[in-house]
């Protein structure tokens, strides 16, 4: 486990700052999916190797994860890697499709299927390579922004697992939390221990802050998020808090992206994460209303606003900012970027964020 004093000075920690609460020069802004196709250097990396083994090796993680940095004025940093390691190191097969995306050849089926599972305490020593991808992108960085870290949440991770693919419904899944309502308990019971391990081993190798993707939460009404998403999402917050305090280390700062989850954000606002995310279709005033004074939000432009011109880009920004305000604020955008965007689109709106939120404006 690096020491902290091994990590080069902090030059830029705006993220988390704002994070904390605290105040800020300028509002700091990344964006999901920051690293990835829309990048021509990034395609280049990507056409010599399969996406797991870019995942896999800690030099191409590094490699890639540093791309947008280098031609953006990014707060953030987050490592390259992927939600699906989780099932991978419980010995499940993930394959990465061209066209279809990631594909599960043996999905669960069963409740049966839940003792073909390994254990959540051997998830570490499998998924090492992210520690290592961590430890050398945080020394990389040499302090330019902070490095964030991530894992998918449980529902999310049950849905991909059972569905064996992306769905419109999630229908397989959602069966299951209405037929099966104890072996789904006691998958997300897996998953969740496994990702409290995954968590906290990225602290000890470098992570600043945590962010964890709900990324169906859109397929759950409130009822069954409450029965089958928010339990486990709190239990990761609290256990990795708890562990990373007693490690001595220094607590750092959870985000908590519900894709779709706008039902939930008095619910997750009970929670210790510091940070919400939104994605667009939540308004920002309201969200502000429903979350309280004392968490920081993070979004929520439309991913699909940078296919416009940079001119209403820059406005867009413009009216985002005044709605969320200068404090407690995260500028993202509400969902990851897309692989057919324009780079230069990406720097105006991060451009546009510094600008308009500057001490003043």
């Amino acid at each position: 486990m690096p020491q902290e004093n091994e990590f080069p000075v902090m030059k830029n920690d705006r993220l988390l700052k704002a994070a904390w609460g605290q105040e800020v020069d300028v509002v700091p802004v990344w964006a999901m999916r920051q690293a990835g196709r829309y990048l021509p250097e990034f395609r280049e990396e990507r056409a010599k190797c399969d996406f797991f083994t870019m995942c896999q090796t800690p030099a191409l993680s590094c490699k890639v994860t540093l791309q947008p940095l280098d031609r953006f004025p990014l707060d953030a940093a987050i490592i390259f890697s992927d939600i699906l390691v989780i099932p991978q190191a419980l010995g499940m097969v993930v394959e990465m499709r061209a066209g279809e995306g990631p594909v599960f050849p043996a999905p669960l089926r069963e409740p049966e299927d839940l003792a073909k599972l390994g254990s959540p305490a051997d998830v570490c020593s499998k998924l090492q390579y992210v520690f290592d991808a961590l430890t050398l992108t945080r020394k990389e960085l040499k302090g330019r922004a902070p490095l964030i870290g991530f894992s998918g949440a449980p529902w999310t991770i049950m849905a991909y697992m059972i569905e064996g693919k992306g769905s419109k419904t999630m229908s397989l899944a959602k069966g299951w939390l209405y037929k099966y309502p104890e072996a789904s308990h006691k998958l997300l019971k897996i998953i969740t221990d496994a990702t409290v391990n995954y968590l906290v081993g990225q602290v000890k190798a470098g992570a600043q802050c945590l962010q964890v993707f709900e990324s169906h939460a859109e397929h759950l009404g409130p009822e069954l998020f409450r029965k089958f998403s928010l339990p486990y999402l709190e239990q990761i917050c609290n256990e990795v808090k708890e562990r990373v305090a007693k490690a001595g280390l220094k607590d750092i700062p959870m985000i908590v992206f519900p894709k779709g989850g706008h039902f939930a954000l008095k619910d997750l606002a009970a929670l210790k994460y510091e940070v919400i995310g939104i994605d667009w279709t939540v308004d920002p005033a309201l969200a502000r209303e429903i979350v309280g004074p004392n968490k920081t939000l993070q979004g929520n432009l439309d991913p699909c606003a940078l296919y416009a011109d940079k001119k209403f880009i820059d406005n867009a920004v413009k009216e985002m900012i005044e709605k969320f305000g200068r404090n407690r604020y995260i500028a993202n955008l509400g969902h990851g970027m897309y692989p057919d965007m324009d780079p230069e689109h990406l720097a105006a709106f991060v451009n546009a964020v510094h600008k308009y939120s500057k001490k003043g404006n």
